[in-house]
């Protein structure tokens, strides 16, 4: 099982608004190929912190209408547990993040990961290469 960060959905679900970068397009291809695999089978996790990240984005950039159909898209994938993180979760990652030099959500996914015994990630997140028992997968 691996844990899947906010940047995979915002990579897969958004359009740039102008041409897209061949870097950009590479993330948005990594991206499509992740929720394929999720789509086919491959059993996932990530946080419902993760998901509001990924709600308030896409509402900020794109109608709401279709902010929620994406939102129920991600919501309802069978393969995607949502792990809901207690309030005591989230102090533990301010104090990780600190110590990790890394940003609050992206701590709370690792210690969610941590809990679950996850060790690779699906990110394009680069503060998670400084954690050395995770691995980031970015297809």
């Amino acid at each position: 099982m691996r844990f899947i960060d906010a940047s995979v959905f915002l990579y897969a679900y958004l359009k740039p608004k102008s041409t897209t970068p061949k870097a950009v397009s590479v993330l948005k291809e990594g991206a499509q190929k992740i929720l394929t695999r999720v789509d086919r089978g491959e059993d996932t996790i990530t946080t419902l912190v993760h998901v509001s990240e990924v709600a308030n984005i896409l509402e900020a950039r794109i109608p709401l209408n279709k902010a929620q159909d994406v939102m129920t898209v991600i919501l309802t994938k069978k393969n995607l547990a949502v792990v809901e993180p207690t309030k005591k979760d989230y102090l533990k990652s301010i104090q990780d993040a600190q110590r990790l030099g890394i940003g609050i959500n992206d701590a709370l996914a690792y210690d969610i990961m941590q809990r679950e015994r996850i060790h690779e990630i699906y990110s394009f997140d680069s503060d998670f290469d400084k954690i050395a028992d995770i691995r980031r997968v970015k297809m």
